[in-house]
């Protein structure tokens, strides 16, 4: 995947000069606002990228360059490029920013295996010695940071769209990005009322609404959103933004019901977070929809107790990881994961798209739906 590599390095490159470029404005206000770079560069530093890669591949989808990254292109071609790096830039500052905004709502500790942005500006105060609540000040901290991203994601996805000639694709690409921030926000939204209001609603309701939250929190955002936008910058048509979409969805499903199972039985050491993560958060998943159907009502009233207590012990983790195994829940998540990607694999081998991007498209489909962090 040379090109796949090269674009990671190029929106790596992006950001980072993104970055430089507003540290200047920062720095001229006063060192106090030093955290906000700094913490931005950590957040945005390495990671998998697959927005990226997913809105790069579905500009290829459409364009059917044989590389995208010849240096010997006309100026339109290079101009189409820089629209797409620029797309897929802004996907992660955007990326960046829901994880901030996400960590504070879950009060999750760590990100990356770092602590998270609320617990780092939280740390300034305590080491500071400043008046009031450490946590007040770290979470209002973080919510600010957050917005920032959000509002940085925009200025680079704007800057990228000026490359573009055609004006019917920059506002395509527009409407798509417009759509996905919509989406994504609602789709928080739904994540923590299902924490919240889950007893409020009959029990056969509950895996529906679960897999709702994936939809819109996730999948939409993660996979489906990034190539929509890429296949919109390249003037995708109707038939082109459908199939990656019917490809997209499904898989985006898959990419969150792995991230479930991670978040319960993830190691540490390759996904960043405390084992049992989500069990500490109180996540109202499809794998444990499928738990509470399938354990007895005894075992069934343990788990409503100890989700979302964030005091659980390590041997509380082990029992509930324990009895969501044995239930049967994991393995039936596993198959929903590969029905999903076989949906997405069927809907993109007879896609009206690129060869290379189809061969690119089924390579990430594995890697996504297979990964271990």
């Amino acid at each position: 995947m040379a090109e796949s590599t090269r674009l990671v390095d190029l929106v790596q490159a992006d950001i980072d000069a993104f970055l430089d470029g507003r540290e200047p404005l920062l720095s001229s206000i006063g060192p106090d606002l030093f955290p906000f770079i700094d913490f931005s560069r950590d957040l945005l530093r390495g990671g998998k990228r697959f927005r990226a890669l997913f809105c790069y591949w579905g500009w290829q989808s459409v364009s059917g360059h044989s590389t995208g990254f010849d240096p010997a292109q006309d100026g339109k071609e290079r101009g189409a490029l820089a629209a797409v790096v620029k797309a897929a830039s802004a996907l992660e500052i955007f990326h960046a920013a829901a994880l901030v905004h996400d960590d504070i709502m879950d009060s999750s500790d760590t990100r990356r295996g770092m602590p998270a942005a609320h617990k780092r500006f939280e740390s300034l105060h305590t080491e500071g010695g400043w008046n009031g609540s450490p946590r007040t000040f770290g979470q209002s901290a973080a919510l600010l940071l957050g917005d920032l991203l959000l509002g940085w994601s925009d200025e680079l996805f704007d800057s990228g769209l000026r490359e573009l000639p055609d004006l019917a694709a920059r506002e395509a690409a527009r409407l798509e990005f417009n759509r996905m921030r919509t989406e994504v926000t609602v789709g928080q939204y739904l994540d923590i009322l299902e924490e919240r209001s889950w007893r409020s609603y009959p029990e056969p309701e509950l895996l529906a609404r679960a897999h709702r939250v994936i939809v819109y929190k996730s999948a939409k955002y993660s996979i489906e959103a990034p190539l929509a936008i890429g296949a919109a910058l390249a003037g995708g048509s109707i038939a082109q933004v459908s199939a990656l979409r019917e490809f997209g969805l499904p898989l985006g499903v898959a990419y969150q019901l792995r991230d479930d199972l991670l978040g319960v039985f993830g190691d540490p050491q390759t996904t960043g977070k405390p084992a049992g993560d989500d069990l500490r958060e109180g996540k109202r998943t499809v794998l444990i929809a499928l738990a509470r159907n399938n354990l007895e009502p005894n075992a069934t009233r343990v788990l409503d107790e100890l989700l979302g207590d964030p005091e659980l012990s390590a041997q509380q983790v082990s029992m509930l990881q324990a009895s969501i195994r044995d239930c049967g829940a994991v393995d039936q998540v596993e198959r929903i994961i590969e029905h999903n990607v076989g949906i997405a694999i069927e809907a993109i081998e007879n896609a009206p798209v690129s060869a290379a991007a189809r061969e690119q498209l089924v390579q990430l489909a594995d890697t996504v739906s297979k990964r271990s962090a």
